[in-house]
C-alpha cells in the first residue's frame, strides 16, 4: 500500500505544468507519512499559541502532514525557492511570510515552493529537527524532478523568516548526518544553493549574546546569503552581523541589509517603512549572483 502510495505521488509530480503559470499546485512530502512521530502538544505550548489570538487562514497550526506548494511563474527561469514561513515553531505565519512572498519570487520568473513544515514543534528536544527535515526532502523532490519542471538542481535557493530563519540556517550549515531514513532517489544530499535569511536567530548562546551557542559554527562551505533584519528587533540585528562576519572571514558571498525601523515580523507588510522595499533589494542580490538569468 506504500508503494502504491509513493507510486501515485510521483506520478502527479510528473504532471505539474510546465508552461505558463498555473494554478498552485499542492503535494505531501512524506506519502506513506512523516518519518518521527510529533509528541503531543504541551499545556504551555498550547496557551503560548492562544496568546497570539485565533488561528485564521494566514496562520497554520498542528500540521502533521507537510506539504509543498508549487507556484510557477509565466516566464520559469530555472531557479526555485522554498519560502519557509515563521512562527516559533508553534504556527506558520502564512500569508505575509509564505503566499506572498510566492507570488513576488514569481514576479522574478522564480519558482516559489511553499513549505508547509510540521508545527508546533516546541516540545521536541531541538524544535528545528522536523522542519529542517521537511525542509531536505523538499528540496530533494525538487531536484528529482528538475528536468520534468524546468528547473536547475544547482539553482535551489531557500528563504526563511523568522523560526523559518532558524531552520533555513540549520538547513544550510549543519554538517551532521539526516536524521530520517533516506530514500536514494528522493533525498539529494545537497543543502540550498543559497540563502535568505530573514530576521532569523536562535544561533546565538542562552546566556552570551556575544557568542554562538555551543557546538554552532558557519562551514567554509556555506552557501551565499541574504541577510535582512531591523535594527530595532532586540538581539536579532546583532546576530545577523556576527553570521555575516563569519561569511567574510570565509570570503563567502553575502550581503546583509539592516533596517532602523521593522521590528520582527514585518514580513510583505506595507507600512511606509524603508524596510518593506526589500523585496526589491533581494531581487538585485539575487540578479547581481546570475540566479535570476534564463536556464
Amino acid at each position: 500500500m506504500k508503494t502504491t502510495s509513493l507510486l501515485c505521488t510521483l506520478a502527479t509530480l510528473a504532471s505539474i505544468p510546465l508552461g505558463n503559470a498555473a494554478e498552485p499546485v499542492t503535494l505531501k512530502l512524506w506519502p506513506d507519512g512523516p518519518p518521527t512521530e510529533m509528541v503531543p502538544k504541551s499545556e504551555a505550548t498550547i496557551k503560548q499559541i492562544q496568546s497570539y489570538g485565533p488561528i485564521t487562514a494566514t496562520h497554520v497550526s498542528d500540521v502533521t502532514d507537510p506539504t509543498i506548494t508549487i507556484y510557477r511563474p509565466e516566464k520559469p527561469n530555472g531557479t526555485s525557492v522554498v519560502v519557509a514561513p515563521g512562527g516559533g515553531f508553534m504556527f506558520l505565519s502564512y500569508s505575509f511570510e509564505g503566499t506572498q512572498v510566492c507570488e513576488w519570487l514569481n514576479t522574478l520568473g522564480v519558482t516559489a515552493v511553499l513549505l508547509k513544515y510540521r508545527t508546533p514543534t516546541r516540545d521536541e528536544k531541538e524544535p528545528f529537527t522536523m522542519p529542517v527535515e521537511d525542509a531536505q526532502r523538499a528540496m530533494g523532490l525538487i531536484r528529482h524532478h528538475a528536468l520534468e519542471w524546468s528547473l536547475d538542481p544547482d539553482r535551489v535557493g531557500l528563504l526563511g523568516f523568522s523560526a523559518g530563519g532558524n531552520l533555513t540556517g540549520h538547513t544550510a550549515w549543519d554538517r551532521g548526518e539526516r536524521t530520517y531514513p533516506q530514500k536514494p532517489d528522493l533525498d539529494d544530499p545537497r543543502g540550498p544553493n543559497f540563502i535568505v535569511f530573514v530576521y532569523g536567530g536562535g544561533f546565538l548562546d542562552a546566556t552570551d549574546k556575544s557568542q554562538f551557542r555551543p557546538g554552532f559554527s558557519v562551514p567554509a562551505d556555506a552557501p551565499p546569503a541574504f541577510f535582512l533584519v531591523a535594527h530595532d528587533d532586540k538581539t536579532n540585528p546583532v546576530e545577523a552581523t556576527m553570521l555575516y562576519l563569519e561569511y567574510k572571514k570565509f570570503n563567502i558571498p553575502a550581503e546583509i541589509h539592516i533596517f532602523t525601523k521593522g521590528g520582527h515580523g514585518f514580513g510583505m507588510r506595507r507600512d511606509k517603512n524603508p524596510v518593506n522595499d526589500w523585496p526589491q533589494r533581494c531581487g538585485e542580490w539575487m540578479g547581481s549572483m546570475g540566479y535570476l538569468g534564463a536556464k
